[in-house]
């Protein structure tokens, strides 16, 4: 139960390095529920991505991989794989021997390249792109990629991306600590939580503690 609650989570939190997704207004298309109740609708794991049965000319898609190839989006096979396999190292390196965890993980990361190699992950993103982007505006993100500008926006987006969330994070902490305070009055109960910790007996303020780190995305 515990190594599968662990890559359920890890499922969950992984985030692929695609640099191309859009977060807003994407057309939702959810395929039918299977094997769920009434009124219910199914796991995540059990809906088709939007295009994923549709097919795809082969202009289009070679077009895609190279902008793929571009955006270093390729490479989410290979960081599918290490994300998952640190994990399972993670949990199992507490519950077998050194001598046993390595030919475990041998055995792991063989199996699981044989069940999801890095290209069936790659085919698999292709008729997602095709559905949302038209062969134009491939050969326009593909023309801005091979840029210099297109080519530094894919080296520093990664750090942007963390500095912004780590901002964002920070100022949210801060602002609830504000919060708090303020209705301190009110809720008396919340004021040994918001002593400052080196106060005796102080209890942990909220926001004290450092900040979520974001999964990583990409090596």
């Amino acid at each position: 139960m515990k190594m599968r609650a662990v890559l359920i989570a890890a499922a969950l939190c992984f985030a692929a390095p695609a640099r191309l997704q859009s977060q807003s207004n994407l057309p939702q298309q959810p395929s039918p529920a299977r094997n769920s109740t009434p009124g219910q609708a199914a796991p995540q794991s059990e809906q088709a991505a939007p295009g994923a049965n549709e097919k795809v000319d082969p202009a289009k898609a070679a077009a895609i991989r190279r902008l793929m190839d571009l955006t270093q989006t390729s490479k989410l096979g290979d960081n599918v794989a290490s994300y998952f396999t640190g994990r399972v190292r993670t949990v199992m390196s507490q519950n077998l021997p050194s001598d046993r965890l390595s030919q475990f993980m041998d055995t792991f990361s063989k199996r699981f390249s044989e069940k999801v190699p890095s290209e069936s992950i790659t085919n698999a993103v292709i008729p997602i792109y095709s559905h949302y982007f038209t062969m134009e505006d491939i050969q326009g993100l593909i023309t801005f990629y091979e840029s210099p500008l297109g080519q530094r926006v894919v080296k520093l987006l990664p750090q942007v991306e963390r500095d912004t969330q780590n901002t964002s994070l920070d100022m949210g902490n801060k602002a609830a600590l504000e919060v708090l305070q303020s209705m301190s009055d009110d809720y008396p109960e919340l004021k040994p939580m918001l002593q400052p910790r080196n106060e005796p007996g102080a209890g942990a303020a909220p926001g004290a503690q450092p900040a979520p780190q974001p999964n990583p995305s990409q090596k």
